[in-house]
């Protein structure tokens, strides 16, 4: 079938496509990340953002185009986790503010709606940089507004879009050196192009499973307005079986179910050998006993008022929606304290650390699984402060939580830019209470950038970066600007790591060791160093984290 523009019920089509081709390659596009470690997540993190929108636009049966839109944008926006997932919401939000107003999408429309989704994501990001997702998206956007005007038939549009598309994804790695070293292209840009080929399969017709678990619907269950019991048509519940005294022939079954139906309705007759199940919602219970009785002994039986069951089930919900908003009544009137603080944590170890810090609420997350936008969301509105900080401790995660920031109206949302977990604690140490927010954001993100990170842990391909051969299963440490050390032994590369970050201004070196490591061995590493650095200050404390058998900072 051929299309030449695009209807509401076609995008849907196209949208779900799209984000089940990207699901289905999120493990591939994982392995692009540049650094061989164990949580390369661009895709897991843009699946998981497409998916919470796929779950919002599955449960739209009969979508007009600003309905799909709307659940489109809202559910990627709030389901948003790592920069690549923020900048792919993005795009869509920008995607469907082109598109909300008309009835369907020609080329014109769709070179203008892909054009304003590259502008939004660019404005989204305080530093683009080229070769990443922003770059393919914008060749894209490029390409379909060259197009327009020398096309005419939407599919072949659509096809020279997606081909200049690949070709600028191919052209990344000459853009990032790092990119060329490691000998892939970007993960993010590659996901892009899923997400489209995935759509442009949709488009053309092609079988592809769009099954996508629904987002459930939303409710109202606090209405003061309950069903009245007139409306129960029939008010008994009347259930009992029959144990049959002769043949039960099929013409008898049917002129029984056509009884009850005259009588009642929510029927089940069905019979099995020597018996038959009645269950019916009926005003004259008796009548349907009686028609049973001619059949046969009666047994099980059992009649319930639904209106009487309607009637306290009504005042069980009453009492409910009562204690609820005495219970949100109560929490509004907790005062509000100034200021509040939410961090990213990962290992229970550094989560007692940051409740001990006075860390109001912590977000599970860090490097094996971003947090989305919505679990921000969730902790802001936890926490009963006007001003709210919040320490990502995460480079990945920072574009999420500057984009709840932007979804809160009723309190100040301070980003405090923590790339790495001792980054998040120094900042946190450096808060005053005494001074502005600006003085704090100030003094915090100075602080922070005295902090010298190593984090090790170990590799799942064979590459190389910056120069550095790595091989697959050898243990590495990735410092804030790259590899700080490689080798074959954990020991080995935490000593190279501390060697690299110390400097004659350090004075103290934390060390932060991880589930997979014993304190045996933890207390040995910080014995060696301590007796190497007899003028500087070594501490050690158990973080808990997966993945990374150490995190050690120096500051």
């Amino acid at each position: 079938m051929s299309h030449n523009t695009i209807d509401a019920k076609l995008l849907k089509k196209m949208f779900l496509a799209g984000a089940k081709t990207l699901d289905a390659k999120k493990e591939w596009i994982n392995e692009l990340n540049v650094f061989p470690v164990p949580d390369g997540d661009t895709g897991t993190n843009m699946t998981l953002t497409i998916m919470s929108a796929a779950k919002e636009v599955a449960a739209l049966e009969q979508p007009t185009m600003s309905e799909l839109a709307k659940a489109i944008s809202s559910g990627s926006l709030r389901g948003a986790r790592g920069n690549s997932g923020v900048i792919l919401s993005q795009l869509f939000r920008g995607f469907t503010k082109e598109i909300k107003e008309v009835e369907e999408i020609d080329i014109l429309t769709l070179a203008n709606a892909l054009t304003r989704a590259t502008e939004t994501a660019y404005k989204a990001v305080m530093k683009p940089k080229e070769g990443t997702i922003l770059t393919v998206a914008r060749g894209i956007s490029d390409k379909a507004l060259e197009l327009v005007g020398t096309e005419t038939e939407l599919k072949t549009f659509i096809e020279k879009v997606i081909e200049h598309g690949n070709y600028v994804l191919s052209q990344t790695p000459e853009m990032l050196p790092v990119l060329k070293q490691a000998g892939v292209v970007d993960s993010g840009g590659q996901g892009l192009m899923q997400v489209l080929q995935g759509a442009f399969d949709g488009f053309l017709g092609k079988e592809i499973d769009l099954s996508v678990e629904v987002a459930p619907k939303r409710t109202a269950t606090t209405s003061s307005e309950p069903i009245d019991t007139a409306d129960i048509k029939f008010g008994y519940c009347t259930e009992f079986i029959v144990m049959l005294e002769k043949e039960f022939t099929d013409e008898m079954e049917v002129e029984f179910k056509s009884y009850l139906e005259s009588i009642g309705d929510s029927i089940v007759c069905v019979s099995d050998d020597d018996v038959v199940k009645v269950h019916v919602h009926t005003n004259d219970p008796g009548l349907a006993i009686q028609k049973g009785l001619t059949y046969g002994a009666l047994s099980r039986m059992k009649i319930d008022n639904m209106r009487e069951e309607h009637e306290e089930k009504l005042i069980k919900d009453a009492e409910r929606i009562a204690r609820e908003q005495k219970e949100q009544e109560q929490q509004k009137k907790v005062e509000r304290k100034p200021v509040g603080f939410i961090s990213v944590s990962v290992g229970d170890g550094l989560s007692e650390i940051f409740k001990g810090l006075g860390v109001d609420c912590l977000i599970e997350g860090g490097q094996t699984m971003n947090p989305s936008t919505e679990d921000m969301l969730n902790a802001i509105a936890n926490v009963h402060a006007d001003t709210v900080y919040i320490f990502p401790n995460n480079k990945n995660i920072i574009l999420a939580a500057e984009q709840a920031k932007y979804l809160v109206e009723d309190k100040e949302i301070v980003v405090i830019p923590s790339k790495t977990i001792p980054q998040g604690i120094t900042a946190i140490i450096n808060f005053s209470p005494d001074a502005t927010t600006e003085e704090n954001v100030a003094t915090m993100t100075e602080e922070m950038q005295r902090v010298q990170t190593g984090q090790i842990t170990y590799a799942v391909r064979n590459t190389t970066i910056d120069g550095i051969e790595i091989h697959e299963g050898d243990i590495m440490s990735v410092g804030d600007n790259g590899i700080l050390g490689v080798s074959t032994s954990i020991e080995k590369t935490v000593l190279e790591t501390v060697e690299k970050i110390v400097n004659d201004e350090v004075s103290i070196i934390t060390m932060y060791y991880g589930s997979d490591v014993s304190e045996e061995d933890a207390n040995g590493l910080l014995e060696k160093i301590s007796a190497q650095y007899t003028d500087i200050d070594v501490e050690l404390h158990y973080g808990g984290q997966p993945i990374y058998y150490y995190i050690i900072s120096a500051e």
